[in-house]
């Protein structure tokens, strides 16, 4: 999931090149006054690692003390497909566990959550969801270099450099997102899109034209007003000088190992 190192909206990172693709399953800091929406405070129903029958990491997760200060979405980058079953999205999980174990060489899978085309909300790498319950930890990840210790990462199964994601999944996203941002007192401005910290094109041109309204979406579920970043005008120079060095490679799982 992460790729080479670019500049990112906040800071220059360094980075390497990465890739991704049950039963179902607050603590705020000092400022910020609890105005959640029920539907921000019941949260969706997340399928842990045990749901969609999960390997077990190759060593422990490392729990961080910090909570996160920011969440990031990605694509999978795998085929758009038409099959919205449980069954599908479970089969994705694996297979995204799968390639981040065996080819990536890493510990579990990368991302802490995933969505998949027909809804379902899964849980990524082990931990995540007790410590999204708990509101107060984060587990360290490897969906996003430089931010693996200070974000939530969430995947959404699909490919949206030309197509949106289906609606009732794109509704799913912003369900957990409010849930991740009343669990863990984070604003909903403080949602982005893979490409702002890494040289990549995910979460595809289209998902990533749809942050401002997931935002939107987001602060409704909250109740809270939505207050965007102020402008940087050098900033957006970077920016666009990344965006012509977008990495080549496929992001994610191949689709050979849903078969």
């Amino acid at each position: 999931m992460t790729s080479p190192a670019q500049h990112t909206r906040r800071a220059v990172v360094t980075g390497a090149f990465a890739l991704a693709a049950g039963p179902a399953l607050s603590l705020l800091p000092a400022g910020r006054a609890r105005a959640a929406a029920p539907a921000a405070a019941a949260g969706p129903e997340i399928v842990s690692c045990a749901g969609w029958g999960a390997r077990a990491a190759s060593e422990s997760v490392v729990v961080l003390s910090n909570r996160p200060e920011r969440i990031i979405v990605h694509h999978t980058a795998t085929l758009n497909v038409t099959d919205y079953s449980q069954q599908r999205a479970y089969a994705l999980a694996r297979a995204i566990q799968t390639y981040h174990m065996d080819a990536q060489g890493w510990i579990d899978t990368g991302q802490h959550f995933t969505v998949s085309r027909g809804a379902y909300v899964m849980e990524g790498r082990h931990s995540s969801l007790a410590e999204l319950r708990t509101g107060k930890r984060q587990v360290r990840a490897a969906h996003c270099v430089g931010q693996n210790t200070v974000s939530i990462g969430i995947e959404n199964e699909g490919t949206y450099m030309t197509q949106e994601p289906p609606a009732a999944q794109f509704a799913k996203l912003a369900d957990l997102c409010a849930y991740i941002c009343d669990q863990y007192g984070l604003s909903a401005s403080e949602i982005y899109g893979h490409r702002d910290f890494n040289s990549t094109s995910c979460p595809g041109d289209r998902l990533y034209a749809l942050l401002p309204s997931l935002r939107e979406q987001v602060a409704t579920r909250l109740g809270t007003s939505l207050t965007e970043p102020a402008s940087d005008p050098f900033q957006d120079l970077i920016d666009e000088a990344a965006a012509h060095a977008l990495s080549p490679y496929p992001e994610y799982v191949p689709e050979r190992l849903l078969r």
